[in-house]
């Protein structure tokens, strides 16, 4: 999917270019009767309008359905009190509160910086990414997020933050208490 969106990609850049070295070649010619110009240019503009409205409106519209965060409500008991977990992030280092949940139950992470700013990324089992915010100085971003499977899930910093950003890391033990 990425290699189709990189290709069309530089498929539309290429072409934008064009046109700008269309417009730079044409720019020193004179026109003498500019109306009939300006006729097209606001019909075409008007047209191109709507055809971007009409197809990206529902794309936009469709893809904040399909978006990976809960409306609100999870598959489990959505009454469960959430598992708070604050953390805050320091060059080079993340300070948690708790690192410990547990499968089926809400956890509210709460994620704030002590310096500059941070990615706070969680990364499960399988080092894909499940959930990412912001770490900033004076402000704190929540991650409303319910772990289904046990395992190890590792922290990491996803934003460029001095020369030891590379150890920036935690982890965070889920642990499925039906199995204790």
């Amino acid at each position: 999917m990425q290699e189709t969106a990189w290709q069309v990609s530089l498929v539309l850049m290429t072409i934008i270019a064009f046109g700008f070295v269309f417009v730079a070649i044409n720019s020193g010619k004179r026109i003498k009767d500019y109306q009939p110009l300006v006729k097209s240019a606001y019909g075409t503009r008007t047209k191109l309008f709507w055809v971007l409205v009409l197809v990206f409106f529902p794309v936009m519209i469709y893809t904040l359905f399909d978006l990976p965060y809960s409306p609100g409500h999870s598959k489990q008991d959505s009454s469960a009190e959430p598992q708070v977990i604050n953390v805050t992030g320091h060059s080079w280092y993340w300070q948690m509160s708790n690192n410990e949940v547990t499968t089926g139950t809400p956890v509210e992470i709460n994620v704030t910086s002590a310096d500059v700013n941070h990615g706070f990324g969680i990364y499960d089992t399988n080092m894909r990414l499940v959930a990412q915010t912001q770490a900033m100085p004076e402000y704190t971003n929540k991650i409303r997020h319910t772990f289904d499977k046990a395992g190890t899930y590792r922290i990491l910093c996803m934003e460029y933050c001095g020369v030891a950003h590379h150890s920036m890391m935690s982890e965070i033990k889920v642990i499925n208490i039906n199995e204790e």
